[in-house]
C-alpha cells in the first residue's frame, strides 16, 4: 500500500490542535512507522499526509505486544501519552498518564451471556485521579471498535466527541481499506493527543476474548 493517508482535498480540512471551528480529520495505519511488515504499532496521518502520531511498537506477537504499555508519540518523537493495563485485569482496564500524573482510565465493561451475540463493545473513560466504585464515566464509547464502527460521546451532554469509521478511497468503484487502515474523525474543542490515546487502549481492550463474557 503506498498511499493510505487522505489527500488534501478529501472530506474536511485538517486542525491538529483539536481547536478551530471543524472537525480534525485523521488516518490510522495499525503499522510501526518505520514501515516494518506485521507489526503492532501505530502511525497517525493528518489531512495533508503529514505525520502527527506514531506507536514505534514492533512486535509481531499481538498476544504479548504490551509488555509494559504503550507510548504515543507526537510525529517527531516527543512523548503525548503513556498507556499502562492495569495488573490484573485481563487488559479490561488501562491508565494514561502524561508524566506521572494519570489523566484517564478506560474500562470495558463486561458484558452479560444473554448479549453475546451483539457487536457492540461498552467502553468507560473516566477522567483523571483515581477510579472509585460510585464513580461515572465522563467519556462513553458506543459501538463496535472491531468493526471500525464506532463514536465517543461526553457523557453529561450526549455531545459527539470522535468518530471511528472503516477507510474508503475514491476511484471506480470505491474501494474500502482492511480494518488496519481506518478513519478518526475529532470534533472541534476536543485535545487529539487525548483522543487518540483512546483509540490505541480501544484497539487493547475490545480484542475478543472468552473472559469478557460473565453472567
Amino acid at each position: 500500500m503506498s498511499r493510505v493517508h487522505p489527500n488534501c482535498g478529501d472530506e474536511i480540512r485538517c486542525v491538529v490542535s483539536g481547536h478551530g471551528d471543524v472537525p480534525s480529520s485523521f488516518t490510522v495505519w495499525k503499522k510501526s512507522s518505520m514501515s516494518f511488515q506485521g507489526t503492532d504499532g501505530f502511525t497517525v496521518f493528518n489531512q495533508k499526509g503529514g505525520l502527527v502520531f506514531r506507536v514505534d511498537n514492533y512486535s509481531r506477537n499481538k498476544n504479548l505486544s504490551d509488555g509494559d504499555g504503550l507510548v504515543l508519540m507526537d510525529g517527531v518523537g516527543n512523548v503525548v501519552l503513556t498507556l499502562r493495563p492495569r495488573g490484573f485485569s485481563l487488559r479490561r482496564q488501562w491508565n494514561a498518564y502524561r508524566g506521572e500524573y494519570r489523566v484517564f482510565v478506560m474500562k470495558k465493561r463486561l458484558r452479560s451471556l444473554l448479549t453475546k451475540n451483539t457487536k457492540d463493545e461498552p467502553v468507560d473513560i473516566f477522567l483523571q485521579g483515581s477510579l472509585r466504585s460510585d464513580q461515572s464515566p465522563e467519556y462513553l464509547v458506543e459501538g463496535s471498535f472491531a468493526s471500525r464502527n464506532c463514536i465517543v460521546r461526553r457523557k453529561a451532554d450526549g455531545a459527539l466527541v470522535a468518530r471511528i469509521s472503516r477507510k474508503w478511497v475514491k476511484s471506480t468503484p470505491t474501494v474500502v481499506l482492511a480494518n488496519d487502515v481506518f478513519s478518526l474523525v475529532i470534533q472541534p474543542g476536543f485535545d487529539t493527543g487525548l483522543v487518540m490515546g483512546f483509540v490505541l487502549v480501544l484497539d487493547r481492550i475490545c480484542r475478543k476474548s472468552s473472559s469478557d463474557l460473565v453472567l
